[in-house]
Order: structure tokens, then C-alpha cells, then sequence
């Protein structure tokens, strides 16, 4: 079941980088809209103006589409094979989930009319209340239906997976063979969706309620809530389930809902991205979606980790000091730019407890400092890219120079921190190995580069080979495989690929951490077992 919520959780990632892409599009253009920097003439010009239009419409597109692109990535990324029919299937799936939703509701008299606002009033009901209803209903691809979010394109995918999975190579009869295998995946959707809508039609009101109630708890509960969030998060990373957290917290109520020039807008994210965009954004709205953003994550992004690179760089015997300096700075400079943290945090989360619980906690400290001092800087990245175009450049409002305070106190406490702890608890951080465990270069496995043509070989040879490769995926920075045996799996040859660590998680299931190469390693890996 771990596994299975893992592999949910990385299917999430997919949209994701659709709209941190979209949001990077509406920071740079909301840069030029200020006249603070770049002048009232140049602010103002109709091209510019033009230019800001066309990118505001994009990125609403985008974010209206949110729920498809997550039914397709769920689905997609759930099928274990012929991910192209699942893809195809799951949009059939959508439409249809909710044409019997708007048709059910339909016929309790519930039209795009009957809930608008000016109808609810003229009906007698007090101003909150028909705005209350009205939300609950939106119209999704032209189909009116509940506004149910990404929560309805999840609910889609993981349908459309289970049906695919089960069905796309069932062999029917003779005379009905024409629909056997892949054909027949369609058709069963086509028949059991509206089922599925039928019961979302009825339970959703309900869960609707809960999600509402669970975010309005988490946004009562203020600063403490995104302490426990950011520290939640980052005792996360090593299993991977901190991408369902995420994805909860930045595209659900879970993470807040707003109204942003008249439209409801829920999730962290989302909310953020809508009032960037909005002529007139509400600095309150803003700054209570930024609380769950990267405005809690640069402290230790930007300015914690890097130190502690610094500090297991100075630990580390003299001898080793060259050998681990490359990875080191490496991973130092990939946290510092883009917020990937991973190749970092699996040097030291598996080997020592107390770094682990330490880390985790100055993040939620992070998220916790900056609601308290009002930091108003989004997106979704993490890295210095983001504190720029985010913080920096958006202007004072963001109150981004607070980051770097904080910031430059958390590089101090956790260089010290990491280095008391690594020498006095004789941490086997990377460069403190034994003789006896560094593997020397008689003792090295073949093929050594990591970069070379042979990387998909070395790898494919490190997990047992060929036949003990079940199926190959990845996440932003994991190789995520199912092997037939993972105690076979050679860590050692694995390290000379570029791997910065492994989880083993049980018999079957094993991840490698390869941090902003991982597509390269995966994509080799894929070609070598396709030989």
C-alpha cells in the first residue's frame, strides 16, 4: 500500500510542473507591470500591456484545466503499461463523470442559472449565503457541475488506472475480438463512470463539507499550522509521501480557498498565482497562500543546507576532502538555485536521527518565522530563482529582505549544528568512511563514468540486470524501480553512477537518488533495458 501511495504521489508531480512553469510566466510579467521598477512609460506601453494579457490568459487557461491535467497524469502515471491508452481513455472518463453529475443535478433543478448569485438573491437569501451556494457550483469544459478541483481529475485518474490495469488485455470472444485488449478499456469506462458519478453526485456535498471544515481549521490554526506543516514536509522526504502533502496543501481547500476578482479559487498555489495576476490583489489574500509557499522553505534552501555541504566538507577526512568535493558543491548549488534538496538530505537523513529530526525542524520553524513576520514571496521552487522573481524583484511588499536575515542566521546554525554533530556523534557523512568501507580503485566496479555512454549499463548492471528490472519510473530527482530482488542491488557500483543514495523500501521496491540528473540516468536506464 506504501508503494502504491508513492507512486500516487509522484503522478501528482506532473501538473505541478506545468504550473510552476506558468507561474514563473506571470512572476516575470507581473515585474513589468511594476513602474516601481521599470518605470511608469515602459509599464504602461500597450505592448507591454499586450504582452501581459496574453501570458495572464495562458496562465488562467492553465490553472482551469488543473483537474483534467490531474486526471490525465493520475492515470497515466498509475497504468502500468500502454500509458497511452489510459491517457486517451481518462479524458473520455472526465467529460462523462461530470455530464451525469450536471445531468443529476439537472434534475433537482440546479442549472448554472438557478444557483447564480442574482438568482439566489431575488429568491429572498441573505448576500453570504447565495455566494456560499454558488460556489459549490462551477462549469467545467462548458458542463455544469459541483466545483469539485483536482479532487474530481483524481478521483477520474484513479478509475481510469484501475479499469485500464484490469482490462487492456482482456480477450473477448471470437466474434467480438475487434474490441479485445486496449479497445476494450474505453468501453468499460463508458459503462462504469457513470456509476462513479452517480456516487460522487451524492457523497460529494459531504466530503465538500469536511475538506471546507479540515481548511478552515488549518487556516485558524495560523503560524503553529505551518510549523507543522513545513515540519510534517520534510519528515516526509525520505519515504516520498511529502508530494501528496504538497499537492494537498497547494490545489485543495486544504490549503485555503478565496474569492479573487469574483472567482473562487482554492489551494495554496492557486490562490497565490490568481491574486499575481489580479489588477488589484488583495496583499491579505496573498500573504495567507504564501504561508505554505517557498517563502518557508528558502531559510534552508537557499542558506541552511548549502552550510551544511560546507560543514560535512570540513568533517570529512583530509585524504577524502578532494573526492567529495565536487558532489558537495554540486549539491550544494543545485538546493541554492533550484530548491532540490534531496541529494543533501540523503547524505545524512538515513545515517543520523538527530540531523534528520534537526532539519525538519528548522523547516517548520522557517514556515512558522515567516507568517509571523508577514512574508508575502510564492510559487512552488524553493531555489534562489524563485526568491528572486518572487521576492526580490516583485518589490518591498514581499518583505524578502526578512528571508535573508533569517536566512543568513539559519546558515550558521546549521553549518555548527552539522559539524558538532557529525564529529561528536562520528557521523559517517560522506568523506568519513573507513578505509576498510571507501572503495578503492582495485576494488571499484567497471564502467565508471557518470556521464558516459554506458551510464543505462552500469546502472542496469548495479540493480541485478535486465531480468531483475521490473518497471522503471521517476520522480523530480528518484529513480523509482520495482525489481524482482532488491538484495541484490550493488550500492557501491550504484555510487559510481552519480547516486547520492538509495531507500530501499521493502523486497520489491527501491529509489535512487540522483537529484537534477535523474531524468538523464532514467532515460538511460530505459534505453539499455529496451537493448
Amino acid at each position: 500500500m506504501r508503494t502504491k501511495i508513492q507512486k500516487f504521489g509522484k503522478t501528482l508531480m506532473g501538473p505541478l510542473s506545468i504550473i510552476i512553469a506558468s507561474g514563473l510566466l506571470l512572476g516575470i510579467v507581473s515585474i513589468l507591470q511594476n513602474p516601481s521598477l521599470v518605470g511608469e512609460t515602459f509599464a504602461n506601453a500597450a505592448i507591454i500591456q499586450n504582452i501581459i494579457g496574453g501570458v495572464q490568459a495562458i496562465v488562467s487557461m492553465m490553472f482551469a484545466l488543473l483537474p483534467i491535467l490531474f486526471a490525465i497524469s493520475v492515470a497515466t502515471g498509475m497504468a502500468r503499461e500502454d500509458k497511452e491508452i489510459a491517457g486517451f481513455s481518462v479524458v473520455i472518463a472526465f467529460v462523462i463523470f461530470h455530464v451525469v453529475i450536471g445531468y443529476f443535478l439537472k434534475l433537482n433543478g440546479l442549472t448554472a442559472e438557478t444557483t447564480s448569485v442574482e438568482h439566489l438573491l431575488q429568491e429572498g437569501m441573505n448576500q453570504v449565503r447565495a455566494v456560499e451556494i454558488s460556489n459549490a457550483y462551477e462549469l467545467m469544459l462548458g458542463v455544469f457541475t459541483y466545483r469539485m478541483g483536482v479532487f474530481g481529475g483524481i478521483l477520474v485518474g484513479l478509475w481510469t488506472a484501475f479499469i485500464h490495469n484490469r482490462y487492456h488485455t482482456k480477450q473477448l470472444p471470437t466474434a467480438f475480438s475487434f474490441f479485445s485488449g486496449n479497445r476494450f478499456v474505453p468501453i468499460m469506462i463508458i459503462v462504469t463512470i457513470p456509476f462513479i458519478s452517480f456516487a460522487a453526485y451524492l457523497i460529494w456535498p459531504y466530503f465538500n463539507t469536511a475538506i471546507n471544515g479540515l481548511g478552515g481549521l488549518i487556516g485558524r490554526s495560523g503560524a503553529i499550522g505551518t510549523f507543522l506543516y513545513g515540519f510534517s514536509e520534510r519528515l516526509l522526504i525520505p519515504t516520498g509521501l511529502h508530494h501528496v502533502l504538497n499537492q494537498l496543501i497547494r490545489f485543495t481547500p486544504i490549503g485555503g480557498t478565496a474569492v479573487v476578482d469574483g472567482q473562487t479559487v482554492s489551494g495554496a498555489l492557486s490562490i497565490f498565482n490568481a491574486s499575481l495576476a489580479s489588477a488589484q490583489p488583495d496583499m491579505e489574500t496573498l500573504r495567507a497562500a504564501t504561508r505554505f509557499l517557498t517563502q518557508g522553505t528558502h531559510a534552508f534552501m537557499v542558506f541552511g543546507l548549502p552550510a551544511a555541504c560546507y560543514a560535512m566538507y570540513k568533517t570529512a577526512y583530509l585524504k577524502n576532502r578532494p573526492k567529495v568535493k565536487g558532489m558537495l558543491l554540486a549539491a550544494a548549488l543545485t538546493a541554492f538555485l533550484t530548491g532540490i534538496t534531496e541529494p543533501i538530505e540523503f547524505a545524512f537523513i538515513f545515517i543520523s536521527p538527530v540531523l534528520w529530526v534537526f532539519h525538519a525542524f528548522m523547516a517548520g520553524l522557517s514556515f512558522f518565522l515567516m507568517t509571523v513576520m508577514g512574508v508575502a514571496v510564492g510559487n512552488a521552487g524553493g531555489g534562489l530563482i524563485d526568491l528572486t522573481i518572487f521576492g526580490i524583484l516583485q518589490g518591498t511588499y514581499t518583505r524578502w529582505y526578512l528571508i535573508v536575515l533569517v536566512g543568513i542566521f539559519y546558515a550558521v546554525a546549521y553549518y555548527f549544528v552539522f559539524k558538532f554533530v557529525i564529529e561528536k556523534m562520528d557521523v559517517k557523512t560522506p568523506g568519513r568512511a573507513s578505509d576498510s568501507e571507501e572503495t578503492t580503485e582495485d576494488t571499484k566496479p567497471e564502467a565508471s563514468t557518470k556521464n558516459g555512454d554506458n551510464l543505462g549499463a552500469q546502472i542496469m548492471t548495479a540493480l541485478g540486470g535486465k531480468e531483475n528490472i521490473v518497471e522503471i519510473d521517476n520522480c523530480i530527482s528518484r529513480l523509482r524501480l520495482v525489481l524482482n530482488d532488491t538484495s541484490i542491488v550493488n550500492e557501491a557500483l550504484l555510487k559510481e553512477t552519480g547516486s547520492m543514495g538509495i531507500v530501499k523500501i521493502d523486497q520489491k521496491n527501491i529509489q535512487v537518488v540522483y537529484g537534477g540528473k535523474v531524468e538523464q540516468a532514467a532515460r538511460a536506464l530505459k534505453q539499455e533495458v529496451k537493448k
